[in-house]
């Protein structure tokens, strides 16, 4: 006689994801493991006394999502200082950030401000800023994290930590804005120390979970982070699992502590090792084969952060000490001397990653699959690829070449879907890529889920314990209130999560 089940979840639509999927009514969960996948007869026997049975009212169930590139506490931050996502235009986020400065006597953040979406295009100013406030610190970081603004206070006290070439200027005046490395020192000096990351990891933790986010791969770069995710996972107070994607400026460390990926517990375990090799299509820093469309100087075709003879050293390293690597390249240069470097070191086994991949001309969809390469790509960034959007503007004929998805699919390239905190939302990204403005490029709903979940989870090496609703696997679940199946594809995003579990405990209801 089989031991009663922990928590079951019944008279639903239970989506397996496997391939096929299949439908199913109901879903036990032992010990944090699925015992059951069945009719609601056949799972009814795991009943006992203290089994908790939840009737879904016919509501569908999935794996949890696993958001594949995150920064978690930049989630927090959008919760704490300045929200500039949704400003309208260059006024309402300065009119955002005046209202943080009432609430704190020291610097001025604000994250997440897209100037794409206005009407007045252009990034806020040094002026724009100075109108916060001429004595204190304003910074304002754009969506993407590779670009801020800031006003003279900032320059003042950060200017001569920035190189000279990452420093916009006009008439020999600094702008305010600022690209690359010079945004580095404003990193330095918002990171928050360990109690405030732990506040920003918390809040963003119960954020995700209200998303249906069971799990994610974050990436930290000199942050308290790694320390708080094992404080929270020791005390019983983690709700995601975490897998931690180390910068190349921890790899030393991460070697000599002998930590290999897969490393860790159920709740925190050691990913990747991250590094840049260029920029953003936002600020023109994305490594292009041939210029930008609107080059203001007709030549600019972005910058290496890290040429391929670096990153060789880096994944040589990495590689050699049983560690994944993973490497953001969104420009197709970028990406194609990502994929001369994976070539020599066993891609496919080692699941060695390219974050964003935006841009793929030429061949290097089949080259992507010859490498064997996991693609680790952001579908919620198609909203900058619709009519007269941001991709137009910067790479004119070339958007049509934007984050093929059915032609990598297709090839059999790994998908492993992340949000990159744009926002964090898997089924905002999910509706962007069932709605991709280039029709032959769409998934179906179910390839869009699976690269949310077992695609996530197989970037990780985690297929066999997560992703997919099966017998043995752990009890991460989400209940969606509406079938994405049958809502039309413009209304996934609008779907409600009513639960949602880790381990077949309930982290959102």
């Amino acid at each position: 006689m089989p031991a009663p089940a922990d928590r079951i979840l019944t008279n639903a639509e239970v989506h397996t994801l496997a391939e096929p999927d299949e439908t199913h009514e109901a879903v036990a969960v032992r010990d944090g493991r699925i015992v059951r996948v069945g009719s609601a007869y056949e799972v009814a026997f795991l009943e006992g006394v203290a089994t908790d049975v939840v009737d879904c009212e016919g509501n569908v169930v999935l794996p949890g999502f696993i958001d594949a590139h995150t920064h978690l506490e930049m989630v927090g931050q959008h919760l704490v200082h300045a929200d500039l996502r949704r400003a309208g235009s260059p006024a309402e986020a300065v009119d955002r950030l005046r209202a943080r400065a009432e609430e704190t006597d020291g610097l001025v953040v604000g994250y997440g401000y897209d100037e794409s979406t206005w009407n007045e295009t252009r990034y806020l100013t040094r002026e724009d800023l100075d109108s916060v406030s001429e004595t204190r610190p304003v910074i304002a970081f754009r969506e993407d994290m590779h670009t801020a603004s800031v006003n003279a206070a900032a320059l003042d006290r950060y200017g001569d930590e920035m190189p000279d070439g990452d420093v916009e200027t006009e008439g020999g005046e600094p702008t305010g804005v600022v690209v690359e490395e010079a945004v580095d020192p404003l990193f330095e000096a918002t990171e928050p120390d360990y109690a405030e990351t732990r506040d920003l990891v918390v809040a963003a933790q119960e954020r995700a979970n209200e998303l249906g986010v069971t799990g994610v791969h974050d990436m930290c770069r000199d942050s308290h982070k790694p320390r708080v995710y094992r404080a929270l996972d020791a005390a019983g107070d983690l709700t995601l699992r975490t897998r931690i994607n180390y910068w190349t400026t921890h790899l030393d460390s991460v070697v000599d502590t002998g930590l290999q990926t897969g490393h860790g517990s159920a709740m925190v375990r050691t990913g990747a090792i991250k590094t840049y090799t260029d920029g953003t299509f936002g600020g023109r820093t994305a490594k292009l084969r041939e210029p930008y469309a609107d080059a203001p100087d007709g030549e600019t075709d972005g910058k290496w952060v890290v040429d391929p003879d670096a990153l060789d050293e880096f994944v040589a390293t990495a590689h050699d000490a049983g560690l994944q690597f993973t490497a953001h390249a969104i420009g197709d240069a970028a990406v194609a001397g990502v994929l001369d470097v994976f070539s020599e070191y066993a891609a496919a086994a080692a699941r060695h990653r390219v974050e964003h991949a935006e841009l793929l001309t030429g061949d290097l969809v089949e080259r992507f699959a010859e490498v064997g390469a996991v693609a680790s790509v952001q579908p919620n960034f198609l909203k900058w690829a619709r009519d007269d959007g941001l991709y137009d503007a910067r790479l004119g004929d070339r958007r049509g070449d934007v984050m093929p998805f059915r032609e990598l699919l297709d090839a059999g390239v790994p998908l492993a879907f992340g949000s990159d905190c744009m926002p964090m939302d898997p089924l905002f990204g999910i509706e962007q890529a069932v709605t991709a403005p280039d029709a032959s490029q769409r998934l179906s709903v179910t390839e869009a889920l699976r690269a949310y979940t077992h695609g996530a989870a197989y970037a990780a090496g985690e297929a066999d314990e997560l992703g997919t609703v099966e017998v043995g696997k752990r009890g991460d679940l989400v209940v969606l209130d509406e079938s994405p199946w049958a809502v039309a594809d413009e209304r996934i995003a609008d779907i409600d999560v009513a639960m949602t579990l880790v381990g077949g405990d309930v982290v959102y209801r």
